[in-house]
Order: structure tokens, then sequence, then C-alpha cells
């Protein structure tokens, strides 16, 4: 078959995946399983009956458990791959200046959207802001915008100490900082930041080692510029020496995560790794690492598969798989974040006034702000089919938001 014979039948077949000779559609196909995934976790803060996190050892079962540590790789892929981008646009004609003055207008676009957009259609209020991931995703690629500026052995440099050595930072509280305490939170330990006594702003996504995840995803474009062959094995050798060694540290319990007594871990039993009464509780401790902010242990787990399984997005022919279509995810992740985010809000509160449930707390903060009240929720079954229809009402308007960035060159639909 001809090449323009194979982007017709592609075209008619499903959702378009020709795209210009520098993407690589397993970068796509990745981001998009990872948004998928996401959504998953979300629906499953909206729509639980449960009132204890699926972390908490001594109550959590193997469903619910994996249910949460799934999406575990979605953040960690999102920032990484975020840095991966800023890489390969220079392969598609912007100068480093230009790469710069992007990431530094992107950075600020995004932080301004966590405030706004992002925290309405998490609560559907605008009471008591903080920063989650896109807020950590702006904030990286202001620093970024400097950094791309330097050698590349710099950066990669960079990314390496700030991701392998960040935990040697985890002896230093907030509180013993005083009125900076603040600036830590921003920076490494996730909490509140206070005025008057007041809590204004939570920082769940603090900088360290998030920009450090970005700069390594920075540093794996250059990789991904390679020759197929040269990347596909390097890529899956890398996530394979990632893995093992998550393995080693998490097993000797020797580097690479806080301690219970941190902050806000003792509550979720995130902590050292320990043999427990039954082989589901021990599995459970083993995979249970601390992501607020994310462990070394952590981000070993998640981007450790990831490369290896970009690696295998990259020897198949994703054009005839039959799951293509999560690509369409992959190519608008900020469009799908903003649109599952009031999607999912909208069908809880549809499904609590159905079922009969209290439905005003989810339109005056959600979980986000309040308790969930009694006699609300839903058990994992019903979570999953949420998610699924969700996943399936998405498809439409991102394939079609798909569509007009492939067609079109307006410089804002590089901001979304």
């Amino acid at each position: 078959m001809s090449s323009a014979a194979h982007t017709t039948s592609l075209a008619s077949r499903g959702p378009q995946l020709v795209s210009k000779p520098d993407r690589l559609v397993a970068i796509d196909m990745f981001r998009g399983i990872a948004m998928i995934l996401m959504a998953l976790d979300h629906a499953r803060d909206y729509f639980t009956h449960l009132r204890f996190p699926p972390e908490l050892l001594s109550q959590t079962y193997l469903a619910l458990f994996f249910t949460r540590w799934v999406t575990h790789y979605c953040a960690p892929g999102f920032v990484f791959l975020a840095g991966t981008g800023a890489y390969l646009s220079l392969s598609r004609g912007k100068t480093p200046a230009q790469l710069s003055h992007f990431l530094l207008t992107r950075g600020i676009w995004l932080m301004v959207l966590e405030v706004t957009v992002v925290h309405f259609a998490w609560t559907f209020t605008t009471n008591f802001l903080f920063g989650q991931v896109i807020w950590a995703l702006g904030l990286s690629m202001i620093i970024m915008a400097g950094l791309v500026r330097l050698p590349m052995w710099a950066i990669t440099t960079f990314g390496f100490v700030t991701v392998f050595g960040h935990n040697l930072l985890d002896g230093i509280k907030a509180d013993s900082l005083g009125g900076w305490s603040w600036l830590w939170h921003v920076l490494h330990q996730p909490g509140l930041i206070l005025s008057n006594g007041q809590p204004i702003f939570m920082i769940a996504y603090p900088l360290i080692p998030w920009v450090g995840v970005m700069t390594l995803g920075y540093a794996f474009g250059a990789l991904m510029r390679q020759d197929a062959a040269i990347r596909r094995r390097q890529a899956f050798m890398i996530g394979a020496a990632a893995l093992a060694l998550f393995v080693v540290l998490r097993a000797t319990n020797l580097y690479g995560n806080p301690s219970a007594d941190v902050p806000g871990r003792a509550a979720l039993g995130v902590g050292g790794f320990a043999v427990q009464a039954t082989a589901e509780k021990t599995l459970v401790s083993f995979l249970n690492v601390a992501k607020y902010p994310p462990s070394l242990q952590f981000l070993l787990m998640t981007l450790g598969p990831a490369l290896m399984l970009i690696s295998l997005f990259d020897r198949v022919n994703l054009g005839r798989a039959p799951w293509r279509w999560a690509v369409v995810f992959g190519r608008v992740p900020l469009f799908y974040y903003l649109a599952h985010l009031f999607l999912i809000h909208l069908l809880a509160v549809a499904a609590a006034m159905a079922f009969g449930q209290p439905y005003e707390w989810l339109l005056k903060g959600a979980f986000v702000l309040n308790r969930i009240p009694t006699g609300y929720g839903h058990n994992l079954p019903f979570i999953y089919l949420i998610w699924l229809t969700a996943v399936v009402l998405l498809y439409f308007p991102c394939r079609w938001f798909a569509e007009v960035k492939r067609r079109r060159r307006d410089w804002w639909l590089g901001y979304l």
C-alpha cells in the first residue's frame, strides 16, 4: 500500500494518527493512557462511599489499593513528558530563546489556571485555593525557562541531583523556619500557607522534585531524537534499571522514601517497607510509597515502567492497534484535564440526585473542602462504570480539539 493510501485508510478507520514526522506517537499513546487512568482516580474521589484513603494499610484491600496505585503513573508521566515535549519542540523549529519564552509564559498561565478554572472545576466554589499538579507543572516550566539556556550536561545534572537527592531534605520541617515556612511548603513540604494564623493556600504539589522530573524528561527528549533502534533499546534499559533500583531500595529501606513520622505520612501508613501478617498486606506495604512530595522510590516505581512502555509502544504500529484511540487524549492533555474535572463533578451531582443522596455539598466544595456526608457514595463497581462512561463521553470533544490542533497553527493553541 502506498503512503498516501495508508494515510487515507487510517483516517477512514479511526482517530487521525498521522502527524508531523517529528511527532512520536508512542509518547502520545503513553500520555493518553495516563490521562485515562487519572480519570479513574478522580471518579473514585467524587463517588466513593469509603471514609478512609486507599493507602491506609490497616483498612485497605487489594482492589481498592490498586485502583489508587495504578493512577500513580499519571502525574510523573505527565510532568516528565512535558519536559520531553519541550525538547522535541526544538526539532520542530523553535529556537532556545523562543522555547524559554514559551515555557515562561505557559508556566504563568498554568499557575493562573490552577487557582481559577481548575479550582472551580474541583469545588464549584472560589473558596480556599490550593496548588496541585497543574500548579507544579506551571512552576516547573518557569524554572525550566531558565534551565533550557544551559548546556544539556548541566540540565541533566540538575535533574539527577534534584530527583535522587531531594529525600536528603526530608528532615527539614517548615515549622522550624518561622516566617519562611511558606517558602518551604512551596519548595518541598506539602502543607498550609498561613496569613495571620489563617490558612490561605494549600500546597499539595511542591516544586521539588517535580522540576527535576521535568528536567529529566527534557533530557529524555534528546534520546528520543536518536535512531529508532537506539532510542527503543536505551529507553527500555533505563526504565528497567530504574525499576530494579526501586526494588532494591524498597526491599532494603536503604534510601529514597521518608519515614512515617514526616507530617502527613503517619495517617496513610506511608513509610518504610515491612513484612506484614498476610501476603496481601505485605504487597501493599511494598508498593505504598510517598507521593506528596514524590519520593525517589515513588519516581523510580512509576517512571521506570513508563519508559519501558514508551519503548514498547515505539515498536508497534499504533495506527493498527485496537486501542489507538487513546492517542487522542495524549494529544490534548490539558483540554482533557479541564474537561474531565467538570464532567466527573457534574456526574457526581447528577448521580447523587438520582439516588436520593446528599448533593448540596458537591456544589459547595465537594470532598476537597468538606467531609463526605452520611448517606453519600458508591462502591467500586459503580465507580468503574462512571469512569468508563466519562472516558467515552470525553473522547468526542477531545477528538474534535485534537483535529483543530492538527489543522491550525494559532499561537494560543500551544497553551491548551
